[in-house]
């Protein structure tokens, strides 16, 4: 069935050997790249909600459950890197192994975490962004920081009347500003993420050091608080809240996939990228680790402000002027985040486009000066600014969650899936004992797919529905692999 259809390996190769981008990314430049993906925001907020509600000072293991769940698909993206060099991440992967529907439906659903996690990440860096301004006195209007819904909410809460018109402008202004670094680029790019990466990682390092001199070992007793189930039937504490608080901070971990998108600007990809991919990883689960640590070293587990842990925890020692330094931090962290996800998504769109299933002038087309796929740069740049500056944090965010679980799920299968097919491919990597890793890969992002509220489902399916249509009523018959579209692959 064409449907089924599958791009030879070779034709990846022939592709990579083709390609107009600009390969000046390094091992350490990919690496740089994924730590920018991987610590945001999450590192400041997410450790609040996780240890308060769920976990307790166990936090630390909820942090290494989930760095073990994400290292079961770094370990199959590493061999697939190795193996297929080329832009796409895990749309291409299951072009070669699986089919052109798997593939498609796999890429349709790369936009849920890339477009949606940038959009996801704007919001975020909007909010940090606010705080940041009210630390040094500016206080903007309610209508001009938040989204229509969001400002409405706010104005109730503080018993004010709700504004007529509410513009999210800093989510809007900073989307562009991204943009325009992104069309000059991958140098810059890599250049502003590498400044990026060593200020974050640097204020990432300070708060464990310095917060390793306040801690108090009797906040860490007991490191796994007593286990109790709410009304609702939710589990706190004990082994089921540090597996509840493991799926919360699991998105922490979003962004080191995106190392594999950077394959087409890679000096030495087949190395270079698997290296990254398994590196970037590893350093931030240590440093979340022992973050996590120092947090609840410093401040009783029940008493972390859920909102902004770290910052709070400095100003309950006597440290407010830490605020400042964890805020600026955050702002910036954010800014790399959102950097990596849309040149993730510009660059999984491209390889869609050399194989015909996106329109080629639009999506493939490459800036003659700067080597970037521009129009769809601007596009997404228009996208993502719009959706943020109009819509409420909490309804693209779990969205970016399914579409990276379910990519993360479909390369530990195509990867075992090609492993059987052609197992005398050259492989300059292979992921160690892969029938293990890929089965416990697989089962460990179902699972966390099934903590997702139903809501999200239906909207995840509806999405998957309309994606099912555009392929067969566009790409499927634009396909190079569709008879008489085989000149498209000289291209």
């Amino acid at each position: 069935m064409s449907v089924w259809r599958r791009k030879p390996i070779e034709s990846f190769h022939s592709d990579a050997k083709k390609s107009e981008l600009n390969r000046v990314l390094t091992k350490w430049g990919l690496t740089s790249l994924g730590i920018g993906a991987i610590i945001g925001g999450g590192i400041f907020t997410l450790t609040g909600i996780a240890a308060h509600e769920y976990a307790g000072p166990a936090l630390a293991i909820s942090f290494m459950l989930a760095g073990i769940a994400c290292t079961f698909a770094a370990l199959c993206y590493a061999e697939f890197s190795s193996i297929l060099p080329v832009e796409g991440s895990a749309y291409a992967y299951s072009y070669g192994t699986v089919g052109e529907l798997f593939a498609w439906f796999i890429g349709w659903n790369l936009i849920l975490e890339y477009m949606m996690g940038a959009t996801t990440v704007a919001v975020s860096w909007s909010g940090y962004f606010d705080k940041l301004l009210h630390l040094f006195g500016i206080n903007l209007p309610l209508w001009l920081v938040n989204d229509p819904t969001t400002a409405i909410e706010k104005a109730h809460e503080l018993g004010i009347d709700p504004p007529a018109f509410a513009f999210n402008l800093p989510a809007f202004v900073i989307t562009w500003l991204v943009t325009a670094i992104l069309v000059r680029g991958i140098k810059e790019a890599a250049k502003t993420n590498n400044l990026i990466v060593i200020l974050k990682v640097s204020v990432v390092i300070f708060v464990i050091v310095m917060g390793a001199f306040y801690i108090n070992v009797d906040n860490w007793s007991p490191f796994i608080p007593e286990q109790f189930i709410d009304a609702k039937g939710v589990g706190h504490f004990g082994w089921s809240g540090i597996g509840t608080a493991a799926s919360i901070v699991f998105f922490a971990y979003i962004g080191f996939d995106a190392v594999s998108t950077q394959a087409g600007e890679a000096i030495n990809p087949k190395k270079d990228v698997p290296f990254a991919i398994i590196m970037s990883l590893l350093i931030c689960t240590v440093l979340y680790i022992l973050v996590s640590l120092v947090l609840t070293g410093m401040v009783k587990y029940d008493t972390l402000d859920i909102k902004a842990p770290v910052a709070s925890a400095f100003s309950s020692i006597g440290q407010p002027w830490a605020v400042y330094i964890i805020t600026i931090a955050a702002v910036a962290g954010l800014t790399s985040v959102m950097m990596v996800m849309m040149l993730g998504q510009t660059r999984i769109f491209l390889g869609m486009a050399k194989d015909g299933l996106l329109p080629r002038n639009l999506f493939g087309s490459v800036h003659p000066k700067f080597k970037t796929p521009f129009k769809s740069t601007i596009l997404v740049g228009a996208i993502v600014s719009v959706i943020a500056a109009f819509t409420p944090i909490d309804k693209v965010s779990e969205m970016c969650s399914m579409g990276t679980l379910l990519a993360f799920s479909m390369v530990c299968l195509a990867v075992w899936i090609l492993r059987v097919r052609e197992p005398n491919l050259e492989r300059p990597y292979r992921t160690p004992y892969l029938p293990v890793i890929a089965t416990l890969g697989i089962a460990a992002n179902i699972l966390l797919m099934l903590q997702v509220r139903v809501g999200t489902w239906y909207t995840f399916i509806a999405w998957g529905i309309l994606g099912i249509l555009v392929y067969f009523l566009y790409s499927r018959k634009k396909s190079n692999l569709h008879p008489g579209n085989e000149h498209q692959l000289d291209k």
